[in-house]
């Protein structure tokens, strides 16, 4: 009887042990899964803080720098709630531009953006470790910021505003069918140009047109150059070129005297005074770079395996003010599928 009473007690131990590990083993898991939850919630609550580096204000950059907030905000980063944005401008000055780079990444930023060549290039000599974003670069394999289009291989990643030149110069044919030389305007200072005016010139001469090459070191040459040129050639073109917008009104004013027509490659310096152009609309732009630096921030990309982005269409823009000014008609099949834009016409 005893063997039978310590047999019932032994079973009784046994089953109270089962029913302590069963309750306590449930608690865990909750513990666990509420654990789990309140992460949940707290990657709902994290807050951004991108940094944002515009080379030079100009009409066209400060367009790309408005959509890429806008592009922030369409992908669910709203300022003030759940980000910030630390804007730096460094109006041309590469001293600048490296020291303003070094504060956005000393202030704790989780992404970089750079808006035009020369500000990506500060961004990406400070650091390879933080996503960097690229706003409105033309070439970024020549300008040394990734490996190739496709796969970017390391931190970097964006958005090319790769102007189509055959269509542009197509189209300052049809406007100006009795044009022969073109001169080709643009900075040295900028890698982003002398790509763009390499195949400029390579485009122009298959169709035809002879070409001389106009360079300016900074703004201050600006007007004396383009008093020269107008003198020598049947049209300018402007390559996507920083310093040569910042300058355009300038550049408007001298070509006018002679009246020169000035064939772009931003549809924002048509409205500034050039005759046309066939162009990535700059706040598209902007919109895109800023929706890939959202989608990189999520986790939900990473910069060395996203392409560059590169439009495959440009819009049709025409200054039909200027137009009339130049004496020069725009054939109505161009008007219909064209926008429209304003401009100085002196």
């Amino acid at each position: 009887m005893f063997k039978n009473k310590g047999f019932i007690f032994t079973l009784a131990v046994l089953f109270l042990v089962l029913v302590v590990g069963f309750f306590t083993e449930g608690k865990q898991q909750a513990k666990t899964t509420s654990s789990i939850t309140n992460t949940s919630d707290a990657d709902a609550k994290t807050s951004y803080k991108v940094g944002l580096l515009q080379f030079v204000s100009h009409p066209a950059l400060d367009q790309i720098t408005a959509g890429v907030r806008e592009g922030l905000k369409e992908s669910g980063l709203i300022e003030g709630e759940n980000l910030e944005i630390v804007f730096q401008n460094g109006q041309a000055d590469q001293s600048k531009l490296t020291t303003m780079s070094q504060q956005l990444i000393n202030q704790g930023s989780d992404i970089l953006v750079g808006i035009a060549t020369p500000a990506a290039q500060a961004l990406a000599n400070q650091t390879n470790e933080l996503p960097i974003i690229l706003g409105a670069v033309t070439d970024p394999v020549g300008a040394g910021l990734v490996d190739n289009m496709e796969k970017p291989g390391a931190n970097i990643t964006g958005v090319s505003d790769k102007a189509p030149v055959l269509e542009q110069l197509k189209l300052a044919q049809e406007l100006l069918p009795d044009a022969k030389k073109v001169g080709i305007l643009y900075s040295s200072a900028e890698d982003n140009s002398k790509y763009q005016v390499a195949e400029a010139v390579k485009i122009a001469k298959e169709l035809g047109l002879s070409t001389e090459e106009f360079s300016v070191p900074s703004t201050n040459e600006v007007s004396q150059v383009v008093q020269v040129m107008a003198q020598q050639v049947d049209f300018i073109y402007i390559p996507l070129d920083n310093i040569i917008a910042n300058a355009m009104p300038a550049v408007v004013n001298e070509a006018n005297k002679l009246k020169v027509p000035i064939i772009t490659s931003a549809d924002t310096m048509v409205a500034e005074g050039g005759l046309a152009t066939i162009g990535i609309n700059q706040f598209s732009i902007g919109v895109q770079a800023g929706k890939m630096a959202a989608s990189v921030l999520r986790g939900e990309a990473k910069p060395a395996t996203t392409p560059i982005y590169t439009f495959t269409e440009g819009d049709l823009i025409l200054n039909e003010k200027q137009a009339e000014f130049l004496q020069i008609e725009i054939p109505e099949k161009l008007k219909a599928d064209a926008v429209i834009v304003g401009g100085d016409s002196k």
